[in-house]
């Protein structure tokens, strides 16, 4: 079954009590659809709650296939190394104990040898260099947000959620951004003011006080 996301009579309500959305009925697919609407509107909202991140309010939401959304926190969490950002760092232990003659037969039956190239493949996408046991600490903002959407790209999900993604990125950051959009072959719902993002979008969803409205293209 073709991966999809369908939200119908979603409500949502700020703490204080402010309505965001009322009866939100909305489709995703394959391709790649903008979120835009002014500030405080409910972007980002929306993109927790098709996440899981936020419990879901009256309404359904309804999701085929995986889904992975850019972790914003990646420049808060100094004390995490790339691994720790990928969720890769057990598997990584497990092939040095290999390497070592440490792992008994269970172990290597688990044991994924393809996982290191494609660490490093995903780092380079996103014009990174670096051993996945670096501290993110050590990288710059731009760095880590880089890191981020390589970890998306190795977790390789039929859906990605991007929210604001160039945001406080250096050249390099912004374009691998836009590669990843450029590349990517499955959905992606990405929250942004950006024009040059926005300009990859196959279609553009807008948020107003009165609900949603689409529009094919750019």
């Amino acid at each position: 079954m073709p991966a999809s996301i369908s939200l119908s009579g979603l409500f949502w309500s700020t703490p204080d009590g402010t309505p965001l959305f009322s009866d939100l009925n909305l489709a995703f697919g394959s391709g790649r659809t903008g979120i835009v609407g002014r500030n405080g509107i409910g972007k980002s909202t929306l993109l927790r709650l098709i996440a899981g991140r936020l419990s879901a309010a009256p309404g359904q939401i309804r999701v085929t296939g995986s889904i992975a959304m850019m972790r914003q926190d990646a420049m808060k969490r100094a004390d995490e190394t790339l691994a720790d950002l990928f969720g890769v760092g057990r598997a990584l232990d497990l092939l040095k104990r290999a390497e070592r003659g440490q792992a008994v037969a269970g172990d290597l039956a688990d044991a994924d040898w393809t996982l290191p190239a494609r660490i490093e493949a995903a780092l380079a996408r996103c014009a990174l260099s670096a051993d996945p046991r670096t501290p993110l600490a050590t990288l710059s903002g731009g760095q880590r947000s880089r890191a981020a959407l390589a970890a998306l790209i190795l977790a390789e999900p039929d859906f990605v959620l991007l929210d604001e993604p160039a945001n406080n990125l250096d050249r390099a950051g912004r374009q691998a951004v836009i590669g990843l959009l450029r590349g990517w072959t499955g959905g992606a719902i990405i929250a942004s003011h950006d024009r040059e993002v926005l300009e990859e979008m196959d279609s553009i969803v807008e948020l107003t006080s009165l609900g949603a409205a689409r529009y094919g293209g750019n």
